[in-house]
């Protein structure tokens, strides 16, 4: 059965972080700058930060995996990241829509998301993309190219309410979203998960076929790293 907080309880914790402190909650992650712009051809493939079993990698976790992609894909991609990390957003606008038109929808590339929340407000938007369900992919978009309007705010509760009433919530299912105990812990369980098994301490980090990758990889790198594999 769901457990549910009482309301005020856990929407005052989600919110409650300052919106300057978020600023600093993509952790270590170095990396490219994000661009939209298409190489002519690959680059020299970036060195990776290590080598994890993708078997185990693979296996189920507390939430289900959000997929784009083909299951067969002979590249599969596993990218652990936070709503609030400015480095998440400028691959998901800049980079991600490329390489999605380029290898994932012709079959090549299979990328999994998955939650590593550095922030109560990181929480928050990756438990409104869950409760999108079907939609979630699209909510994670949103809540992106929102960014600055929910991200960067003092009153991020009323901006992400607004945002979600786009999606299709209404406040009842907003609120309800926000106070489901077992989401957030399973939200919590995920990046746990990352952490301690995988060794995740940044965000975005990209698993490549096992390989490790941290920061907003421009269109060229991620493209050199996927060719690799090819």
């Amino acid at each position: 059965m769901t457990t549910r907080l009482p309301r005020r309880q856990l929407l005052t914790g989600l919110f409650a972080i300052p919106a300057l402190a978020v600023l600093a909650s993509c952790g270590d992650s170095g990396g490219g700058q994000a661009s939209a712009t298409t190489p002519a051809a690959s680059g020299p493939v970036p060195p990776s930060r290590g080598t994890v079993d993708m078997n185990r990698l693979l296996e189920e976790g507390a939430l289900p995996d959000k997929v784009l992609g083909q299951e067969d894909a002979p590249v599969t991609i596993v990218e652990y990241l936070s709503m609030t990390c400015i480095h998440c957003a400028n691959f998901h606008n800049n980079t991600l829509p490329t390489i999605k038109e380029r290898y994932i929808d012709t079959g090549q590339v299979r990328l999994i998301t998955r939650e590593f929340p550095f922030d109560p407000r990181a929480e928050a938007g990756a438990m409104l993309a869950r409760c999108a369900d079907t939609r979630y992919h699209a909510m994670v978009d949103v809540l992106f190219r929102q960014y600055q309007n929910w991200v960067q705010v003092d009153n991020a509760r009323d901006a992400l309410l607004q945002i979600s009433r786009v999606a299709g919530f209404s406040q009842e299912s907003f609120e309800a979203c926000l106070t489901d105990q077992q989401l957030l812990n399973d939200v919590r369980a995920v990046r746990t998960r990352g952490q301690q098994e995988f060794g995740v301490d940044a965000t975005p980090t990209f698993f490549v076929n096992g390989d490790k990758y941290s920061g907003a990889l421009s269109v060229d790198d991620m493209s050199a790293i996927i060719e690799s594999h090819l």
